[in-house]
């Protein structure tokens, strides 16, 4: 029987390391600002929004959250991209994805000032984190995961890691920070996918075993090598008509069973989700001392 991995009190004490940094750059002159664009009535993009800006309060970041209606064009975002921009109390820009179908996500990443892009996807920030640039922000998912194991005892230095799903968000990102020459890396790491032939046997050679792939317990105990550590990124509504809100949230993992055979694991909900949140307030404090030249 596994371990559950606490995401949620992992995630307090980096918020709490957060609120300290936060309170010394306020000592200095220093506010960190952060600014978070949600377009539309996405109501899982509006949860995701109250849970930042209410992490943003609790450390003393100052948060302002800009709605737009899901009518809003291309041009009128990248107006408001632009001037946020160019405002020097605002140290970090995130713009909620998904955006409606007539925006073009791709121009609105790449539209957010590079020194500003506290979710790490513009192509600045991907490309040095590739190259092994240290001082690079890390996407928030990748990075809490990568957290979650070093502050876990589960190293993944020297240990095979086998991820389920390629996304740019997730997969890839997280491929190249756990094979990077750095603390918290320096695994041997195979990246799976829907079409990887023999899927199963591949992710059984997983020390670690990442499941990222956006489909509801995919990962079956078949899957999972005794005693791997299991870290499960998804998040899926699935319809349940026993529960009070006819649903029930369950991630990549088919968790009871394989919870069964393997060291540890992560719960959906209260594992990963909680530390992508705090590793976004770390980009924003990393964001604040670099635009201001205040450590």
């Amino acid at each position: 029987m596994a371990e559950v991995i606490d995401g949620k009190r992992i995630a307090a004490e980096i918020r709490g390391e957060v609120k300290q940094a936060v309170d010394e750059l306020a000592a200095k002159g220093v506010v960190p600002g952060l600014s978070v664009v949600l377009v539309g009535e996405n109501p899982a993009s509006a949860v995701y929004v109250r849970m930042k800006a209410k992490a943003c309060e609790e450390t003393g970041i100052k948060s302002e959250v800009i709605k737009m209606s899901e009518e809003t064009t291309q041009a009128e975002l990248e107006a408001v991209i632009d001037r946020l921009n160019a405002d020097e109390s605002v140290h970090g820009i995130l713009v909620q994805l998904p955006l409606p179908p007539q925006i073009e996500e791709q121009d609105i990443i790449f539209r957010i000032a590079p020194e500003k892009d506290v979710d790490g996807f513009h192509p600045v920030s991907v490309g040095r984190m590739m190259i092994g640039d240290l001082t690079a922000f890390r996407s928030a998912t990748p990075a809490g995961v990568v957290e979650l194991l070093m502050r876990t005892g589960n190293d993944p230095s020297g240990k095979r890691v086998a991820i389920v799903g390629r996304s740019n968000i997730v997969g890839k990102p997280l491929s190249v920070l756990l094979s990077q020459k750095m603390k918290g890396g320096n695994a041997t790491v195979t990246l799976a996918h829907s079409r990887t032939p023999d899927l199963p046997a591949v992710l059984r050679e997983g020390d670690i075993l990442v499941a990222a792939i956006g489909v509801p317990e995919f990962v079956k105990a078949e899957s999972v090598k005794p005693g791997a550590v299991v870290i499960d990124v998804g998040v899926n509504r699935v319809d349940d008509d026993s529960t009070e809100k006819g649903y029930r949230l369950v991630g990549d993992v088919a968790y009871d069973e394989v919870f069964e055979i393997a060291s540890a694991i992560t719960p959906v909900p209260g594992g990963v989700g909680p530390m992508t949140i705090a590793m976004l307030l770390t980009n924003c404090i990393q964001a604040a001392r670099e635009i201001t030249g205040v450590s």
